[in-house]
């Protein structure tokens, strides 16, 4: 079957297998509704049938998978359709992930039923087999949550680098677990929806309940560079709650070098600035205005340290121990090694030497960058 399409300047080519749905199994509408599954995917013919084979394992198997190929110049189209996936492939979007997924949505809000469920899911994420199942039930459970997002950890590789981001999503989870699902963001990896719910999110756009976006009431804001997170305010803006729940758990690719992960965090630190402005000041805001003031308060702390450490060092006066400074030295390793108790206990005695301390500069000279950027409004870059 083949049909076409428009998006920006370029036409779009829609191509279906025969065999669409990677597993179908008649009406599941009794249980939550019919559950399709968008996979937005740019070059990423190395990791999309991993994706694809962690959905057809999964124990509440998705009546459908489409893969949006955004403007893809690998095999990921020839990939997808060899496993039974549907494919979309967009050409001339200039929206990044947000406007291949507005693409998508806009023609299968349309018919579907609002009952009826989408899961958006990273084309480099790969679910555990109980991810669907067990999102179903918590969104069945609550009419007022808006999403349910999944507990990430971090995939093999990458080295030094990857190593420390693994570290890094392992103290996520732990945090998450203990707040019961509570979460400030539904992570772009991978969320469950309504169909009513993505209906109304584009309906307050467009009568401007919420910000604009594109102009054209798309359930993604691609003005912005962290649409997940905006999606997010979004949500709770008009009344909904979100969570990731502890047994919604997947694993997502790791930035491989410390240029790719200064690029990710950067992008991330000043899209969540960035929305905060956009949303100003709310009920629903003050918490993340929150974590920006002691973000920021973070990194004027880091440079007066090592500010004060050159003085002394620079004056001839020398450095000198104090108990009190030994006392938090003491609680900081402390933490360390607690929050990092779900990798193990080697992982764990490892955790004391601070060896981490790199990442923890790394990012916040990431932060002081987002800042200045935001502050500056230079230009973005994705």
């Amino acid at each position: 079957m083949h049909t076409q399409h428009t998006i920006g300047a370029g036409i779009l080519p829609t191509v279906s297998a025969d065999a669409a749905e990677v597993s179908t199994q008649g009406s599941h509408r009794a249980v939550g509704g019919v559950v399709t599954v968008l996979v937005p995917a740019h070059n990423e013919a190395e990791a999309i049938i991993e994706t694809l084979e962690s959905l057809g394992q999964q124990t509440r198997r998705p009546d459908r998978v489409i893969v949006i190929a955004d403007n893809c110049t690998d095999a990921t189209e020839q990939l997808a359709l060899s496993y039974g996936a549907e494919v979309i492939c967009t050409v001339g979007n200039t929206d990044k992930k947000a406007g291949a997924l507005n693409f998508a949505l806009g023609w299968l809000l349309a018919d579907a039923h609002p009952d009826d469920l989408i899961l958006v899911q990273d084309a480099d994420s790969q679910l555990s087999a109980d991810f669907i199942e067990n999102a179903v039930c918590h969104l069945s459970a609550d009419t007022m949550l808006g999403a349910v997002g999944g507990v990430f950890r971090g995939g093999p590789g990458g080295g030094f680098v990857g190593h420390l981001q693994r570290n890094e999503y392992a103290r996520y989870a732990r945090d998450v677990k203990r707040l019961h699902g509570k979460c400030l963001v539904v992570t772009g990896t991978a969320a469950l929806f309504r169909v009513q719910t993505l209906k109304g999110v584009s309906a307050a756009r467009v009568n401007g309940s919420l910000p604009a976006g594109n102009g054209h009431g798309g359930v993604y804001d691609t003005s912005v560079l962290t649409e997940d997170n905006e999606l997010s305010f979004a949500l709770l803006t008009l009344g909904y709650s979100i969570a990731s729940p502890a047994d919604c758990t997947l694993v997502t690719e790791v930035m491989p070098s410390w240029r790719e992960l200064w690029a990710q965090r950067l992008r991330w630190k000043r899209g969540a600035v960035e929305n905060c402005v956009q949303y100003g000041w709310t009920k629903v805001t003050r918490p993340y205005w929150g974590r920006q003031v002691l973000s920021m308060i973070g990194v004027l702390v880091t440079i007066a340290y090592f500010s004060s450490i050159a003085v002394a060092l620079g004056s001839g006066a020398g450095l000198h121990i104090r108990a009190f400074w030994m006392a938090v030295t003491g609680v900081f390793v402390l933490e360390r090694i607690v929050t990092v108790r779900l990798r193990g206990w080697k992982y764990m005695l490892l955790a004391a030497t601070m060896y981490e301390t790199v990442i923890d500069l790394f990012l916040q000279v990431v932060h002081a960058k987002a800042y200045l950027d935001a502050i500056f409004n230079k230009k973005k870059v994705w």
